[in-house]
């Protein structure tokens, strides 16, 4: 036991370094004003960047688990390190927007959630035992490299110019993600606990997981989640101006405070569903955040009132992002925890588009919100009644299936 706490912390520390390298991508807002000045490009147009980023990573968790299986944690952090760290240097070189979207778009997104989704599933397998307070340091890291980024990004935007920032920000985040990738190792059977050899006993595959109707619960639970708390980071500025009446400099410190409550919620949260019990952790943020939503839909709001939903919906948000893994860890197994997590993290692309495009459709903030709220609704009824897959239901799923094959 002794030896594999001496082996566990080193692990720890590598992932953390890792997270906070691979959180700097959160920081791309302070990017697009200077893009668009220096090459004369539409705001909206270079904004996009982002939302590309953001759905090539979610996608690159459906292979993730694949390459880990091929060249194992440590090989495969650093070749995306490597790749994270080139893909943001040549983006110093480019002058136009195909580029821009192809390189810091889905070159920066893919390496982004391949090293995210597989680092996390590492880390979690070392502590069995308390997955939602590793999940939430592993998730607060992530975090956290974007709350002390947004500063050295816009002094290097300010002091080197938009391109040269590229350059440099590049150089730090592939030395951080491959310096961090060297103390990261999986975990053997005679370094976990006996409470992960048991739980070896219950491990999914992808095919098992997708033939129990668990896997879609989850997934609109995560979908809802992911929705929530992306969109209103999106507009979170506007709505502090347009719905509360604040002035410019004071709905810009919503900015600030999404970033702090998002990661004392990651901690908080994650800490106590290893107390009190993942669901319930869950069912609670889904009820805050349709209060907070529905709050900022229908009544009247002031300063307090605006902050006070705000900091609620970051919270919950940053709760959920750290939670769900270790849900998905106690449903189907941690075998094929990075596999089975990017099934459902799918989820978190989808709702990064979704929000703009409900938005677009239904013509603003208010129907937006409203819908969520419905969403959160929903979601809060599938998380007081959804309990983890008895394997012998995906086994029937899977003989059913091959049966009407044969037939």
């Amino acid at each position: 036991m002794k030896n594999r706490a001496v082996n566990q912390w080193p692990v720890v520390l590598g992932t953390i370094i890792v997270q906070m390298g691979l959180g700097t991508i959160y920081t791309w807002s302070l990017f697009n004003q200077p893009l668009a000045g220096k090459f004369g490009w539409n705001l909206s147009s270079v904004a996009i960047t982002f939302s590309i980023t953001s759905f090539a990573l979610a996608l690159s968790t459906l292979v993730a688990g694949r390459l880990q299986d091929k060249w194992g944690i440590r090989k495969l952090i650093t070749l995306a390190g490597v790749l994270l760290g080139i893909g943001l240097m040549l983006s110093s070189l480019i002058s136009s927007l195909p580029m821009l979207y192809l390189l810091a778009g889905v070159v920066v997104g893919f390496a982004d959630g391949t090293a995210y989704i597989t680092s996390l599933s590492n880390l979690i397998k070392w502590f069995p035992e308390r997955k939602g307070l590793i999940s939430g340091i592993s998730v607060s890291a992530y975090g956290m490299g974007s709350l002390i980024f947004k500063y050295i990004n816009a002094g290097l935007i300010q002091s080197a110019g938009v391109s040269r920032a590229f350059l440099y920000w590049g150089i730090i985040v592939l030395f951080m993600v491959v310096a961090g990738a060297r103390l990261l190792r999986e975990p053997v059977t005679n370094e976990v606990s006996p409470e992960a050899i048991h739980q070896n006993k219950s491990n999914y595959t992808v095919r098992e997981m997708l033939h129990t109707r668990q896997v879609y619960l989850l997934f609109i639970m995560f979908f809802t989640a992911c929705m929530s708390g992306l969109y209103l980071i999106s507009i979170v500025k506007d709505i502090g101006v347009l719905l509360a009446g604040l002035d410019v400099g004071a709905a810009a410190n919503a900015v600030a405070m999404i970033a702090i409550f998002n990661t004392v919620g990651r901690l908080i949260l994650g800490a106590l569903s290893d107390k009190v019990g993942r669901l319930k952790v869950v069912a609670f943020t889904f009820i805050v955040t349709a209060a907070a939503v529905l709050a900022l839909s229908f009544v009247h709001l002031n300063y307090a009132i605006f902050f006070i939903c705000v900091a609620s919906i970051a919270f919950c948000f940053g709760g959920n992002i750290t939670v769900f893994p270790a849900i998905v860890g106690d449903f189907f197994g941690m075998k094929n925890h990075s596999k089975n997590y990017g099934i459902v993290y799918q989820g978190f692309g989808l709702g990064a588009l979704s929000g703009s495009f409900i938005a677009a459709f239904m013509g603003g903030f208010k129907p937006t919100f409203i819908t969520i709220g419905t969403l959160c609704i929903l979601s809060f009824l599938i998380t007081i009644s959804i309990k983890p897959p008895d394997r012998r239901e995906g086994e029937r799923g899977q003989k059913v299936k091959a049966h009407g094959r044969l037939v």
